[in-house]
């Protein structure tokens, strides 16, 4: 899998040529996605939440609006490549976001992707009885492991990576996580999406397909006592979307945090609104630009 440079929060400078690549590398990916009109984002900010990318011209931007931030998307490459080893970079800032798409990938770079996994996870990914959930699975973990090899220096296939306890019960089943301090990073897919967050500090990250009208019916008990207001003051139609960018800015925060769904998610008000509502001054809250038909969000506890 080859490595994509998002863009920064402001307009960008002429792209500097890209650097050689070592012998047996893959291809560099696609430019990052401009969808919807967002603008394009490497870095979460840690100023206060209004900051974010210059107003179009000629078109006013509400005082309140916060631009959704714009992960870069990744190809996986069509030829079956191996793991190789570069020297260690650095983190290009606070956060960087990733996207992959598991539609976009042909057979020989999914089975590229499986030669990246571990016992435990092709095991994983075995169990999956339908192929699309099993792709996803797949394409996600082999994205995680092609990202964080270039930052520490090592094979995709050969990453320190180890099992977190588990939040409820103390087990050995819990998030991945790296066993190198220093390095913090979030995984997620849901449907054709596979979103990944690499920061210098704790960091959750989530995507999740629009939620149907029956869902948001029964999942009111997991929104907070304000947001449970919000919806119902919205008209039916608007209700979906707007639970559905609620409940991803839920799981990035909690996931932050560590504790999954452990800690009740009505506790924390992260808003329904097109701004989200960080629940903590120590973290910042930020949606993420996607396709039509998702929402995502990324949560980055400040330094």
């Amino acid at each position: 899998m080859s490595e994509a440079r998002p863009a920064p929060l402001s307009a960008p400078p002429a792209a500097p040529p890209p650097p050689a690549r070592p012998a047996g590398a893959p291809p560099p990916s696609r430019p990052a996605v401009r969808a919807g009109g967002g603008a394009p984002a490497e870095l979460l900010p840690v100023s206060p939440l209004g900051a974010g990318p210059a107003a179009v011209p000629g078109r006013a931007r509400p005082p309140d609006r916060v631009d959704p931030l714009c992960p870069a998307v990744l190809d996986l490459p069509g030829p079956l490549h191996r793991p190789y080893v570069a020297r260690p970079r650095a983190l290009r800032g606070p956060l960087e976001l990733y996207l992959a798409e598991v539609g976009a990938q042909d057979e020989r770079a999914l089975r590229w992707a499986r030669e990246l996994l571990d016992g435990e996870e092709r095991a994983r990914a075995g169990a999956f009885r339908r192929p699309r959930d099993r792709d996803a699975y797949v394409i996600a973990h082999a994205t995680l492991r092609a990202l964080l090899g270039p930052l520490l220096g090592v094979r995709a296939d050969e990453l320190p990576l180890m099992r977190e306890p588990c939040a409820g019960c103390g087990a050995p089943h819990g998030r991945p996580a790296l066993r190198a301090p220093g390095l913090h990073f979030s995984l997620s897919h849901s449907g054709d999406l596979v979103l990944v967050a690499l920061a210098g500090t704790p960091v959750g990250v989530d995507v999740e397909g629009l939620a149907s009208a029956e869902a948001v019916r029964s999942a009111q008990c997991a929104l907070h006592a304000t947001e449970v207001a919000e919806l119902a003051r919205l008209p039916a139609y608007e209700r979906p979307a707007a639970f559905t960018r609620t409940w991803v800015r839920k799981e990035a925060y909690l996931k932050g945090l560590g504790t999954g769904l452990v800690r009740d998610p009505a506790l924390d008000h992260v808003g329904t609104g097109d701004r989200p509502v960080s629940p903590s001054p120590r973290w910042t809250l930020r949606d993420v630009l996607v396709p039509a038909g998702y929402a995502a969000a990324v949560a980055l506890r400040r330094e």
